[in-house]
């Protein structure tokens, strides 16, 4: 009587869900968590100033610290991801250098634009960039439901840029920040639930996406 060998059992990759949304926002939790420590008590503009710039310099370090996370965990560094880091850098160092914060606060209008502009670009074309930013496959989506799913990100990025210049203009530096991380993060997700009955409608197999809530593009940084 033949006895069946066990099959030694593969280790269990963790879910990749939560470490994208830990890999997309770390980076602003800390810059907002350093801001929070280095900021001087009452009205000091050049102690805040000072605080701004250290602060921008943790953003920088972490923001380069998730690109190496991604890459040795999930074992991929995502374009998107790519992308925010290099103006986080860019807009960060000059934010550091100029003692200037417009920089640091402008780099989020500068990738929602872009991404916007790209993805109504390839949608008034008939090509779903989406899918080629977010190295994604929804399993059953049509060809037109990556097409809605494009253009509506990208209203809706633009719409990110208008509000992310509008904060900017109206906010302290301190409020601004708290409401690029939970003002932004509420309504990506809010956004992002919105778009599965689109998606269901134009063939989306629910059952072989289960983690669709975690393909929203980035946004956190």
């Amino acid at each position: 009587m033949a006895v069946e060998t066990p099959q030694p059992t593969e280790p269990t990759k963790p879910k990749s869900g939560w470490l994208n949304v830990a890999i997309d926002y770390g980076p602003l939790i800390v810059f907002l968590v350093s801001f929070y420590l280095f900021r001087p008590g009452g009205d000091d503009s050049v102690g805040t100033l000072l605080a701004i710039i250290k602060s921008t310099g943790a953003f920088i370090v972490a923001a380069i610290a998730a690109v190496i996370a991604s890459k040795l965990i999930l074992g991929h560094v995502s374009k998107m991801l790519m992308l925010s880091t290099v103006l986080i850098v860019g807009f960060g160092g000059m934010t550091i250098l100029l003692r200037d914060p417009f920089y640091v606060q402008v780099k989020p209008t500068v990738l929602y634009a872009f991404f916007g502009v790209v993805l109504l670009i390839g949608w008034l074309r008939g090509q779903a960039f989406l899918r080629w930013l977010l190295e994604a496959a929804f399993e059953g989506l049509s060809q037109e439901g990556w097409l809605k799913l494009s253009r509506n990100w990208g209203f809706f990025f633009l719409f990110l840029a208008v509000l992310n210049e509008a904060l900017r203009m109206s906010l302290s530096f301190e409020s601004w920040l708290w409401a690029k991380l939970w003002v932004f993060m509420g309504l990506s997700l809010a956004f992002t639930f919105t778009q599965i009955p689109m998606l269901l409608k134009h063939g989306l197999d629910p059952e072989r996406n289960e983690g669709l809530p975690d393909e929203e593009p980035p946004t956190g940084a």
